[in-house]
C-alpha cells in the first residue's frame, strides 16, 4: 500500500466513528451492509427498498437472529469488488473491515461508517440511534430504544455479593470472561460470572477443561451453541458427565445467536437467565 493510501488510512481508522453528515438526516438511497451485526441493525431499521445487499453470514441462522428477513436480500462478500461495482450511497462494516475495502468506498464517493462490537447492554441503545441516523430514520430509532430500555428494566434483576455463579460454556471448552456482552447480561440476570475467577477472567474468552467445570460446580450452566453439533467440538457440550453434574433448574441453552451482536433481541438471553434466576430462588439457591 502506498505511503499516501496508509496516510489516509490512518486517519480514517482514528477519527471518531460518527460525522458531522450523520446527523444530517439525509436517507441514503442505497444501503450495503458487509457485517454481520450491521446487517441486524439494518434489517431492523431500513426502508426495504434502500437495501441493496448484505454480508454472507446475513442468512446464517446459527449466527443471525434475522436470517429469515435476510434471505429476501442478496449477500455479498466483505471486498472492495462489491462497492466498487455498485457503488452505493452508505456502506456500513464492522471495524474489522479490510483496510482496501475502507480505499475503494473512498475511490467512488461512498460513505463508509464502521461499528465497534457491543461490550454492554448499555452499548445497544447507542448503535441502534446512530444507524438509524445513519439510515435518515431516527425516529424509527427511538421506538426501538424505548422498548429496549423498558423491557431491560423489566427483565434485570439485582447482583448481589453473594449471587448464585453461572459459565457460559460454548464448543472446545471455551468459556467467557468479563468486558463482554454476554458477561454484561449475566450481571443484568443477577449471576455472577464463574469465570472472572479463575483467573484468567481478564480475558474476554479461555479454554477450561470439562473436568475443571465439572469439579468447580458453578451453579448454573450455560450452554452457548454456535454450530449444529456435529463436530467434535461441538459434541463436547452434549457430554454424559457433563450432562450428569449440571441437571434441572442448573443448566440451560442460549443460542449464540442472541448475544453475538448487541441487537434488541439480545434482551431474549436476558429474559431465559432472569427466568433461570427466579427458579434458582424457589430452589433455595
Amino acid at each position: 500500500m502506498g505511503s499516501v493510501a496508509v496516510v489516509w488510512l490512518t486517519g480514517l481508522l482514528h477519527c471518531p466513528l460518527a460525522s458531522a453528515g450523520e446527523e444530517s438526516g439525509a436517507k441514503p438511497g442505497r444501503v450495503i451492509s458487509l457485517n454481520l451485526c450491521t446487517d441486524q441493525l439494518v434489517l431492523l431499521l431500513a426502508d426495504p427498498s434502500t437495501i441493496v445487499g448484505l454480508s454472507q453470514l446475513a442468512s446464517d441462522c446459527a449466527n443471525a437472529p434475522m436470517c429469515d428477513m435476510a434471505r429476501h436480500y442478496p449477500a455479498f462478500r466483505t471486498n472492495a469488488e462489491t462497492i466498487l461495482s455498485l457503488k452505493p450511497d452508505l456502506v456500513v462494516t464492522g471495524t474489522s473491515t479490510m483496510p482496501v475495502t475502507l480505499l475503494a468506498a473512498k475511490s467512488v464517493g461512498t460513505r463508509l461508517e464502521m461499528f465497534g462490537p457491543a461490550h454492554s447492554l448499555a452499548d445497544i441503545p447507542a448503535a441502534i440511534r446512530r444507524m438509524a441516523r445513519l439510515l435518515g430514520v431516527p425516529e424509527r430509532g427511538e421506538v426501538l430504544v424505548k422498548a429496549f430500555d423498558e423491557r431491560l428494566a423489566r427483565l434485570s434483576l439485582p447482583l448481589s455479593p453473594d449471587a448464585p455463579e453461572a459459565v457460559i460454556y460454548a464448543a472446545n471448552g471455551f468459556v467467557t470472561g468479563t468486558n463482554s456482552l454476554p458477561d454484561d447480561v449475566l450481571h443484568h440476570a443477577g449471576f455472577r460470572n464463574f469465570s472472572t475467577g479463575t483467573g484468567t477472567g481478564r480475558k474476554r474468552t479461555h479454554a477450561m477443561s470439562l473436568e475443571k467445570l465439572i469439579a468447580a460446580q458453578p451453579d448454573l450452566l450455560i450452554l452457548d451453541r454456535s454450530g449444529q453439533g456435529t463436530s467434535q467440538a461441538q459434541a463436547l457440550l452434549d457430554n454424559q458427565a457433563l450432562a450428569s453434574a449440571f441437571r434441572g433448574t442448573h443448566r440451560v441453552n442460549i443460542p449464540a445467536s442472541l448475544w453475538l451482536c448487541g441487537l434488541p433481541q439480545t434482551l431474549d438471553a436476558l429474559e431465559e437467565l432472569s427466568k433461570a434466576r427466579k427458579m434458582m430462588q424457589g430452589d433455595g439457591k
